[in-house]
């Protein structure tokens, strides 16, 4: 059963982004993190840069690059991820896609793949009809993978907002949005420690009540 320090801020991981420095994709993934801190999570993001250096992931090589290590790594310490993809061709991008395909790694973890990990959802398109269809499948992969996707995700028509800088962003609304993303993942992360930390009190209780009765039937037959 996995233990969680009570006493350490959670970990919201944020993946995304294109091959493209400072793309929408990935400056909206960062006010995404940005909701997550405010709402008391410590955040990592893997962007575009990052994602582009990772090999196409091949299961069968026994064989795992720094870069695939370090992703892998950081994931299974995860109490949350965030995953922004762009829309092309009515599917999430190919390099988000391999780094997902990457956590395979974790498959034989204790939590495996994403278990009882919250996940924000994010997609930038150019257009409406791909920003839909195109959540619809990350929020499919991110069943698959075993995690919960947030009840809000995130679709962007890049038509209609501009991400100008890492800080700004042409429609209020849309980083209103984004934060909500973020807010999300990181409080379920707290809900799900603090879950998983009284049940583990619990069963503890009901361990120690079951001993005490146990004890008390030996004494009662010695008697």
């Amino acid at each position: 059963m996995t233990r969680f320090d009570q006493n350490r801020r959670p970990l919201v991981i944020g993946i995304g982004g294109t091959t493209r420095a400072a793309s929408s994709t990935e400056r909206a993934l960062g006010f995404a993190l940005r909701g997550a801190e405010q709402a008391g999570a410590r955040t990592r993001l893997f962007g575009g840069a990052f994602l582009h250096a990772l090999p196409h992931y091949a299961p069968e090589s026994a064989q795992r690059t720094a870069e695939q290590l370090e992703l892998i790594e950081a994931v299974r310490r995860a109490d949350a991820l965030i995953i922004a993809t762009p829309g092309y061709h009515g599917g999430v991008s190919g390099l988000v896609k391999n780094a997902l395909d990457t956590l395979e790694e974790l498959r034989a973890d204790e939590r495996p793949y994403l278990d009882g990990r919250a996940v924000g959802c994010i997609v930038t398109a150019y257009g409406w009809q791909a920003a839909g269809s195109v959540l619809t499948s990350l929020r499919s992969i991110v069943h698959a993978l075993r995690g919960w996707p947030t009840p809000f995700g995130a679709g962007i028509n890049t038509l209609e907002t501009r991400f100008e800088t890492a800080d700004t962003c042409s429609d209020p609304k849309v980083v209103d949005q984004l934060s909500t993303v973020g807010q999300q993942a990181a409080q379920f992360a707290l809900a799900f420690r603090s879950h998983h930390a009284g049940s583990v009190a619990a069963h503890a209780a009901s361990s120690d009540d079951a001993d005490d009765a146990h004890g008390s039937r030996v004494l009662a037959l010695a008697n």
